[in-house]
């Protein structure tokens, strides 16, 4: 990605979440990859001023504590966060998820491949999109 600010991974799962490292080492994205593993602790460090705001955050669905839908409730309600793009990450192929992440503003909505290759491949588009994409600062 063009820009040094992180991206923020909400995933529960540890292997997910790992796949998800490996594929942006191997696609060289030298931004810093920030893992929360439920919503409240990724609005936890949203939310806190001492952090940089993520350029990016890729977002699973179902989680424990606060989902994915309520996180993006929240997120999109504030003006401090609702610019930064999101994009869900999920297994989820339910069409009313689909509506309704995008009723609530998301930028893209990916159901995680099963095969690595495909999984790298859709990083590759997230990644090559939010690189050229321009953002609003701040």
């Amino acid at each position: 990605m063009r820009n040094s600010k992180p991206i923020l991974l909400v995933e529960d799962d540890r292997v997910d979440a790992m796949i998800v490292k490996r594929a942006l080492d191997e696609l060289k994205v030298t931004n810093k990859l920030v893992h929360t593993s439920d919503g409240k602790e990724a609005l936890d460090y949203l939310q806190n001023k001492d952090n940089r705001k993520p350029c990016l955050i890729l977002l699973d669905l179902n989680m424990p504590k606060t989902n994915g839908i309520e996180l993006l409730k929240i997120v999109k309600a504030d003006d401090a966060l609702k610019k930064i793009p999101i994009v869900v990450l999920t297994t989820s192929t339910q069409e009313q998820d689909v509506i309704n992440t995008f009723k609530l503003g998301v930028a893209g909505y990916i159901i995680k491949p099963v095969d690595y290759i495909k999984f790298v491949e859709a990083l590759r588009t997230v990644t090559l999109y939010w690189t050229l994409s321009e953002s609003p600062s701040g």
